[in-house]
């Protein structure tokens, strides 16, 4: 199974910071300047070009902040970029984040002109009280008219929704993920609210003023997720993420099989093969130092590391673990240079937190799902 090649663009401006985000986001109500992030962006591409060799590309994501505040023009440039030092087939995958309140139908139209063929949406909540309180800057109206366009001009579409929010019940849930379903095509990403350090939910949440669900309540509502998304065809491919069989985001799916990607922007990471070896790449966090980085540096990065096999061990079982499909163990065992602990994997499936699939692969069970940290350090040992 070859995980492919991606490229991730960063663009790390939003129209409003929200309370949980621990994101690379900034605002700028000054405005950005559009023209000269584009020539960095390509000047950057350049380097990760380099570095990479010649590659064909298997998906492109635009990622955020928020990509939807860029001008059609900026994405058709920054696409045209990655087509002209890559090679990019006909039909793959090309990926923007979306925010309903930054949605426009000439927008959109120009963003699939451009090549976008998936788009994913950050509605999050599908009530109004709750939007308010995630600082969300659109409403229920606003997030349903953007969830039409998108089916009505994009080959495929996502959306994002955030549970275990404060005072929510079982039942609330499921009735809004039922709801969801209905809007839905063939992909959700639902993930549980977790308090960040440094965020403004984090200072509340120590002040007891933010109470959100305890461990056990949030198990339950995990739970309704995987019964409720299973039940209509869209069961769990990996710990946060729905699909249809076939319509699994191809782009995350080369993180979580441990592929190679370039990380272009700023506060982006990547990880290209270089021989035997692992290239981590990261590049500079604040936009205008990265910028000025890049203009007279030829590129962002502030931290390159060699990654030993090791590592890159380690690396494929947090990631290939999140997975329903779980890891090759002659891949993870060529880089490790060993099996899993026989006695620590015996003792893991027999409480059910972990499974083989036949002699070649390993997986964590939905009940391992619930303590997965707990299992990947467990088995990394």
């Amino acid at each position: 199974m070859d995980p492919g090649f991606g490229v991730y663009v960063h663009w790390p401006f939003c129209a409003a910071k929200c309370p949980y985000c621990d994101f690379n986001s900034h605002v700028r109500h000054q405005g950005v300047d559009q023209p000269r992030f584009v020539a960095a962006f390509l000047t950057e591409m350049m380097a990760m070009r380099q570095l990479s060799g010649p590659r064909s590309v298997t998906s492109i994501f635009l990622g955020g902040g928020t990509p939807s505040l860029m001008n059609p023009a900026t994405v058709e440039a920054i696409l045209d970029g990655i087509a002209n030092l890559w090679h990019v087939p006909d039909g793959i995958e090309i990926t923007m984040e979306a925010n309903p309140s930054s949605v426009e139908a000439t927008r959109f139209r120009g963003y699939r002109s451009a090549g976008v063929n998936r788009v994913s949406l950050g509605v999050q909540a599908l009530n109004d009280r709750d939007l308010k309180l995630l600082g969300r800057l659109h409403d229920v109206e606003n997030a349903l008219t953007a969830i039409r366009l998108a089916r009505e001009i994009f080959p495929r579409m996502s959306f994002d929704l955030i549970y275990a929010r404060p005072n929510q019940t079982v039942e609330a849930w499921e009735a809004e993920l039922k709801q969801s379903v209905s809007y839905a095509v063939d992909h959700l990403s639902l993930y549980q609210l977790t308090i960040e350090e440094g965020t403004p939910f984090y200072g509340l949440h120590k002040a007891g003023k933010l109470i959100v669900p305890d461990g056990d309540q949030s198990a339950l509502l995990y739970e309704a997720t995987q019964s409720i998304t299973a039940a209509i065809g869209m069961p769990a491919y990996e710990v946060s993420n729905h699909a249809a069989p076939g319509a699994e985001s191809r782009h995350n799916l080369t993180y979580w099989r441990y592929g190679d990607y370039a990380g272009i922007g700023p506060g982006a990471h990547g990880r290209l093969t270089v021989g035997r070896d692992k290239l981590a790449t990261a590049t500079e966090r604040q936009p205008e130092a990265w910028l000025d980085h890049v203009e007279r540096h030829g590129h962002g990065m502030v931290d390159r590391e060699l990654l030993d096999r090791e590592e890159q061990a380690d690396e494929l079982l947090l990631m290939g673990l999140r997975l329903k499909e779980g890891i090759d163990l002659t891949r993870w065992q060529s880089l490790s240079g060993r099996m899993p602990d026989p006695d620590r994997e015996a003792t893991l499936i027999e409480h059910g937190f972990i499974e083989r699939l036949g002699n070649s692969r390993l997986r964590c069970t939905p009940a391992g799902m619930l303590i997965l940290d707990a299992v990947v350090a467990d088995l990394a040992c």
